[in-house]
């Protein structure tokens, strides 16, 4: 009798701890889950916040004080040197793609690479701008690819920019020899050009986007094939094409009805 009852206690004991247990592993998932959640768009937001504060502060401080808003208005107007900022580069870049302007930027272009250590600066800046930021970044990186990287066995992320020089070619005796760029993450802005035998490099299903922000993320964005987006694509137009359809039989019907 005494012994049933130590044994139901027991049971009672490892039934409360297990429940207490269970409870305390929700918890923990649960406060793993709001992290995951909020932390990125919290960190996000706070970046934001900052960049615009930094912006306004460097705008506003060339603006002389009699003709801020904050001069006139109680109050100041939060991202106002952000706007101011994004108008100007609009007119920027409306004024060089002009006759005038073009002949000014290759003017203050001359003088900035005939510049010792200022020219070297500059065309590094340049080159990186103009290729993930400019409208020929899709032809600068031609095609996403894995290549064999640093040694056998192990495989790397990597673009197809072009075609090596004929010198670079006749020194390595290779045929169909190709120039491809390793990015390092998550700056892929910085990483190793490396020449190889086409038959050494495997083709990915990735547009060059998608390649990109998977080696931005560190591999923790799963990126989106081309034929995934084709099919996903497809089905955005079939299901509003279907939409379509029913709308216009269902006009159909009411033209019929009066």
């Amino acid at each position: 009798m005494l012994s049933s009852k130590i044994t139901v206690k027991y049971k009672v004991m490892e039934e409360n701890k297990q429940v207490k247990t269970s409870f305390s592993a929700k918890i923990r998932n649960y406060l793993f889950t709001g992290i995951v959640v909020t932390a990125p768009a919290a960190i996000t937001i706070y970046l934001a916040v900052m960049l615009v504060q930094y912006i306004d502060a460097h705008v506003k401080g060339l603006i002389p004080e009699q003709y801020l808003p904050e001069a006139y208005l109680p109050f100041g107007i939060p991202g106002l040197g952000l706007m101011i900022l994004f108008v100007f580069l609009i007119l920027v870049g409306m004024f060089v793609t002009g006759f005038i302007g073009r002949a000014l930027l290759r003017l203050w272009e001359k003088i900035l690479i005939s510049t010792p250590i200022v020219s070297g600066v500059y065309n590094a800046f340049k080159q990186i701008f103009e290729t993930f930021f400019s409208s020929s970044a899709k032809k600068s990186f031609q095609e996403v690819v894995l290549i064999e990287y640093p040694r056998k066995g192990l495989w790397t992320l990597a673009f197809v920019t072009g075609t090596p020089t004929k010198e670079i070619q006749d020194f390595t005796g290779q045929d169909e020899l190709i120039s491809v760029y390793v990015p390092t993450t998550p700056n892929p802005t910085s990483g190793f050009l490396i020449f190889l035998p086409r038959k050494d490099v495997q083709s990915v299903d990735l547009s060059v986007e998608e390649g990109l922000k998977y080696v931005i993320s560190v591999g923790i964005v799963s990126p989106v094939s081309k034929t995934e987006q084709m099919e996903r694509l497809q089905k955005l137009k079939d299901k509003k094409h279907h939409k379509d359809s029913d709308k216009s039989r269902k006009q159909d019907n009411v033209s019929e009805e009066k």
